[in-house]
């Protein structure tokens, strides 16, 4: 029997519910790093630097589309538990509609920016057609990035995780194939990963949508809705976090790169660029539990079943405390075959590699509490705690760190930043769990 969103959790329970979610945030994490691995080891250190200096802007631009899916979700679930499932899809229809529009303005401002922006972020002679080049491609699938982010969090309040995976691996292997076709047999360097991550967020994208917009079985479907300024305001406000999570976190990376361009030049944003590709595969195994788990808890919220509540809560605690301490031992046992992987054919920068991720993997045993702590609020429909958590734990916090430390300890400041920040965000996630807890009942 398919696990509802009405059901009591056990941890079997749980897991089984969450696990498509987690995999399907992993593989997605994955086949991003796979460009950074082809162009590394086809195109060589400069074009993987330049692609990493202008990631940041599309990651800003695909949170709208994180904040619209999470925000929306959550809305659109606790409709589903106070039983109105008329105004549910009402809502679900408006939100996607929604993200048509802004993705196609998006589009048309990040491809006319594109340039001047490289030119901000850092980006030297060498770097900068490379950065214009992967940066306008990438601008001209926004909708499609959006789409596939905002279903990701629908699919799994429509009670349909599975589908969310199977769109999602779909999407991985397309953009696998297509960047080993595009990179290493036609020589198309970084427009090849570009055009190759472009088409294959068509492919997670659309069948979501298609699936929507056939007569299905699930609890949502796509409908003719009139525009209700309302709901789309509640939505975005209560995704913010999300939002705000993507556009601080861009942010910080551009700052982490001018910072090692000043300590360590271009190694050092290509050592970061490692980094951050294992951050985003270990952090994806958090992000997809708080994804999954979201839509049950604003479930249970809207029908105040407040014992279900706190047993979600209580073994979410649990479980990102469990998996956190494996995966910073995983960090200090895989730091050398995955430098190995992207950046083995130059000594310096393999070892300033492996030093950078096994600094930064102690931050893994709290991290997945903040996160959980962030996506817990909005979950509750209180962006505005969720939207706190995550702007100072990704912006505020890493922003001194990273400004701060350096001064202190040089380049081993910049690896120590991640850190302290996430130490700071432990700290005051507590404190807002605290405070609120007699608010939702969740201890």
């Amino acid at each position: 029997m398919a696990i509802q969103l009405s059901d009591h959790f056990n941890y079997k329970r749980l897991l089984k519910f969450v696990f498509p979610s987690i995999i399907m945030m992993v593989f997605t994490s994955v086949y991003g790093v796979v460009d950074g691995l082809f162009v590394s080891n086809y195109v060589g250190k400069t074009a993987f630097a330049a692609i990493n200096l202008i990631m940041p802007m599309d990651m800003i631009f695909g949170g709208v589309g994180f904040m619209l899916g999470t925000g929306g979700s959550a809305l659109v679930a606790k409709t589903l538990g106070e039983q109105d499932t008329d105004r549910a899809n009402r809502y679900f229809s408006m939100i996607i509609w929604v993200t048509v529009i802004v993705g196609a303005v998006l589009s048309v401002i990040g491809i006319a920016v594109i340039r001047p922006v490289s030119i901000l972020l850092g980006a030297d002679e060498g770097m900068l057609p490379d950065c214009v080049l992967y940066g306008s491609i990438m601008m001209g699938f926004t909708i499609t990035f959006m789409f596939q982010n905002a279903f990701q969090a629908f699919l799994i309040t429509a009670e349909r995780p599975s589908l969310g995976l199977a769109a999602t691996i779909a999407a991985g292997i397309s953009n696998m194939v297509l960047d080993a076709l595009f990179i290493a047999v036609f020589d198309w360097g970084v427009a090849g990963a570009a055009v190759a991550t472009g088409l294959s967020q068509c492919v997670g994208g659309v069948i979501p949508l298609i699936y929507f917009l056939r007569p299905n079985t699930s609890l949502l479907r796509l409908k003719r809705t009139k525009l209700e300024i309302r709901p789309i305001i509640n939505a975005c406000a209560n995704g913010a976090s999300e939002m705000v999570s993507s556009v601080t976190s861009s942010v910080v990376g551009i700052l982490y790169n001018l910072q090692l361009l000043q300590y360590a030049g271009e190694n050092g944003v290509a050592s970061y660029g490692v980094l951050m590709y294992v951050q985003f595969v270990f952090a994806a195994i958090f992000l997809g539990y708080s994804m999954g788990s979201a839509p049950i808890i604003s479930y249970h919220y809207g029908a105040e079943k407040h014992g279900e509540l706190k047993n979600l809560f209580q073994k979410s605690v649990v479980l990102m405390g469990t998996i956190g301490g494996g995966m910073v031992v995983a960090a200090q046992l895989f730091a050398v075959p995955l430098s190995r992987l992207f950046v083995g054919y130059d000594a310096t920068l393999f070892e300033m590699t492996v030093h950078a991720i096994r600094i930064a993997g102690v931050s893994f045993l709290i991290m997945g509490f903040n996160i959980f702590a962030s996506a817990f609020f909005t979950a509750l429909n209180n962006g505005g705690v969720s939207a706190v958590i995550s702007f100072l734990r990704t912006f505020v916090f890493k922003l001194a760190a990273v400004l701060l430390l350096p001064l202190l300890l040089g380049l081993e400041g910049i690896w120590w930043a991640e850190v302290t920040a996430e130490i700071s965000a432990f700290v005051l996630s507590l404190i807002f769990l605290f405070i609120n807890r007699k608010k939702y009942h969740y201890v």
